[in-house]
């Protein structure tokens, strides 16, 4: 039994017709260090949003992040599944994602235009990917950069349309 736990991580070639699988095991990487950053601070705002729209920002939100912690087990995934290492600490996340922290505490306002704004910055690197894999036979992975995108796209449009005034 001590054997079984006595395995460490490695990446293996894969030979399912994927062209440089490794470049885009390091493109789903930065992406899913998008998305865990965006997911942590959506939860962060979720328990922190007051106001008026106090309900509808909270229930929008949940569903987000939900719906981002499945998709970056599913990147992971890709990446092993590619015969890749998917990151393993929080300093490689933090340093691969384009999505920062924003200083002091935001009104609610400000945490919308926050989070529509890094939907939006996510959506474009899975554009960037999108086009990457176009000619590398990964159509596994475009699939995968699509349906994100468009969860993104569409995060980014709820949120601005659920905190319009007037």
């Amino acid at each position: 039994m001590k054997d079984a736990l006595n395995v460490t991580p490695s990446t293996d070639e894969i030979a399912t017709g994927v062209k440089e699988a490794e470049r885009i095991s390091q493109a789903l990487a930065d992406v899913l260090a998008d998305t865990y950053r965006l997911t942590f601070k959506t939860h962060a705002y979720h328990w922190n949003v007051e106001g008026p729209l106090f309900f509808p920002l909270h229930k929008l939100t949940e569903g987000q992040y939900e719906d981002m912690f499945a998709a970056a087990d599913e990147l992971a995934e890709r990446i092993r599944a590619l015969g890749h290492l998917a990151p393993m600490t929080m300093g490689e996340i933090v340093e691969r994602s384009q999505i920062e922290d924003k200083a002091g505490t935001p009104s609610a306002a400000e945490m919308v235009e926050d989070l529509a704004s890094d939907h939006e910055r996510v959506a474009h690197r899975l554009h960037a990917l999108i086009r990457l894999v176009g000619g590398l036979a990964d159509p596994v992975t475009e699939d995968l950069a699509t349906a994100r995108s468009a969860f993104h796209e569409q995060a980014a449009w709820m949120l601005r349309a659920t905190a319009k005034t007037g």
